[in-house]
């Protein structure tokens, strides 16, 4: 083979080769473009980030699924914002009966795992902790007291706020002087601590709206405002120990939405089922969404679905999925 033929073969094979090359950065770049592009679709397009509401798997956790699992599952389904659940920590808190050291070792292990994760704390969800509106003054300042361990729980995982229930009386009159009473002190030591406390619409009384905005009008405090729900509107049950039987007194959804959103320091996109175009069957999120738009709201919206036909995982990826498509729709 002449010296001709010899650079002719050199040039041919280096074309070759850097073909191969350019044809495998193209492949990863495409690559890389569309896994940009799924993550963008997990997270979301629109000005509302997603949180998820540990709510979304209790059924997991009851069937033995580790509560502590719940950032890495999280940061699975897309989402970025976390909202805790009290009530499934109680296994171990309780038996420690709320110990400094077992409120401690929640507080580390949490923190842990969503710094692991890149996840931001935003809430934690309290019940069983007592009824803030009892009519019973020394029963409510219990009450109070008892949420303090998780005002500071909440402020070490870095949360903007504990979300409470206002239980504990039946009637108007003395269901809204007992809240602004009970939410005021807990409000107040809340306050130095840097956080909110926030209440949802989460069924008898605090699930009229127009109640619970007067409430929170006349706490009129910078740390303490509501949670709506788009769901929890059932002032009366027909049977209140069975779910099942049905609501007999209903706010209406999205009028209630709309009385809450002044004093929204977070929104909670509560599902059951869904139909086969992905449309939630009861509550109309494009509605629910645009209320919570026109309202200035641009906050973290959590996923908290709680339906029995789907599982838990399809239930959550389904909500999600429905928020993502319709809040690119709002106006």
């Amino acid at each position: 083979m002449n010296n001709t033929m010899i650079k002719k073969s050199f040039v041919l094979l280096f074309a070759l080769a850097f073909s191969v090359i350019s044809c495998k950065e193209v492949k990863k770049t495409e690559q890389a473009t569309t896994e940009e592009s799924e993550e963008v679709t997990m997270q979301g397009t629109t000005e509302f980030p997603l949180s998820l509401a540990q709510w979304s798997i209790h059924r997991m956790i009851w069937d033995g699924a580790d509560p502590y699992s719940f950032a890495e599952k999280a940061h699975g389904w897309g989402f970025t914002g976390l909202e805790y659940v009290s009530q499934l920590y109680n296994k171990e808190l309780e038996a420690a009966g709320f110990s400094e050291e077992a409120m401690n070792n929640f507080v580390s292990r949490s923190n842990a795992e969503a710094e692991k994760y890149g996840l931001t704390n935003l809430i934690i969800m309290i019940d069983g902790q007592g009824d803030l509106a009892t009519s019973d003054a020394e029963e409510r300042k219990s009450a109070v007291e008892n949420h303090f361990k998780w005002v500071d729980a909440a402020a070490a995982l870095g949360c903007h706020s504990i979300r409470v229930n206002l239980s504990g009386s039946s009637d108007p009159e003395e269901w809204v002087p007992n809240s602004v009473d009970g939410l005021t002190q807990l409000a107040t030591y809340a306050k130095d601590k840097n956080i909110n406390v926030i209440v949802e619409n989460h069924g008898g009384l605090s699930s009229n709206a127009a109640l619970l905005a007067k409430v929170m009008r006349t706490v009129n405090m910078e740390n303490c405002g509501t949670l709506p729900d788009f769901g929890n509107f059932c002032i009366r049950r027909n049977v209140p120990s069975d779910y099942s039987k049905g609501c007999a007194e209903m706010y209406d959804l999205y009028q209630g939405v709309e009385e809450l959103m002044p004093f929204a320091k977070a929104v909670s996109a509560k599902s059951h089922n869904f139909d086969e175009a992905g449309n939630e069957t009861e509550i109309d999120y494009g509605k629910m969404l645009q209320i919570v738009k026109n309202a200035g709201y641009s906050g973290f919206i959590g996923v908290e679905y709680e339906g029995n036909e789907l599982g838990e995982e399809e239930g959550i990826i389904a909500t999600r999925d429905l928020i993502l498509r319709e809040a690119k729709m709002l106006q």
